[in-house]
């Protein structure tokens, strides 16, 4: 990683959270600490050629962070991965500007989060058939993720936010994690989730399209507060 990539993350981080086993209440003995955040950029940065990170991997093991803009467009599609971010329940640095971007969340929430989830779970799924066909297994960890995303996709949809901590279902997760749970039950509990889903739309609280103009005024301020 580069220099710049470290100063904006060190001196411009405006969110830092955990995710991962631990947000999700899934965590065992090892468990990494997975930090996600955000930064925002100086905005003369973006008058060069050469244009400020969309993204920085580190410095810390187990750390990736956003650049701000980077972060709204990820979280207006609905990526499950950085609508997490928003609702970790494990915040570990936020400046006001921060507070800000939290308290925007639910403006990126949209029905898209149906499909993109559906999409989500559907490529772990068909990345785990290979690995049962190739190596007689699949990766248990990664069932069990991609589980535990159709659970908070599900939450997502029927109440108008993602789940992060799923606690509630940590026997059952870590069960299939260990490899304890028949890969035909975890095609049951897929195709169960996915009903779920499908069934929720017809009475879900999330609007159609996420609030775009309202993020993008959050986002122009930034830039504008980036010039002083």
């Amino acid at each position: 990683m580069d220099d710049l990539g470290v100063r904006l993350v060190r001196d411009h981080t405006i969110l830092s959270v955990v995710v991962g086993s631990r947000a999700y209440g899934l965590a065992v003995d090892g468990s990494d600490v997975d930090r996600r955040g955000v930064f925002v950029a100086p905005t003369p940065l973006f008058w060069r050629f050469e244009k400020p990170p969309t993204h920085v991997d580190g410095p810390l093991p187990e750390q990736f962070s956003w650049e701000v803009e980077r972060f709204c467009g990820l979280a207006l599609d609905a990526n499950p991965t950085v609508l997490e971010c928003l609702w970790s329940p494990l915040v570990e640095r936020i400046t006001p500007v921060g507070e800000e971007l939290l308290a925007l969340r639910a403006a990126f929430l949209s029905l898209r989060a149906h499909r993109t989830f559906l999409r989500y779970a559907e490529s772990q799924f068909r990345k785990l058939e290979g690995d049962l066909r190739n190596r007689g297994e699949p990766q248990w960890k990664h069932v069990m993720h991609m589980l535990r995303l159709m659970i908070s996709g599900r939450h997502l949809v029927r109440h108008g936010e993602p789940l992060v901590d799923v606690g509630d279902h940590r026997e059952l997760l870590l069960a299939v994690r260990r490899g304890e749970v028949p890969w035909d039950d975890i095609t049951v509990r897929r195709a169960e989730l996915t009903a779920d889903m499908d069934k929720a739309l017809a009475t879900s609280p999330l609007p159609a399209e996420p609030d775009r103009a309202r993020v993008e005024e959050f986002l122009i301020s930034v830039r504008r507060r980036g010039l002083e």
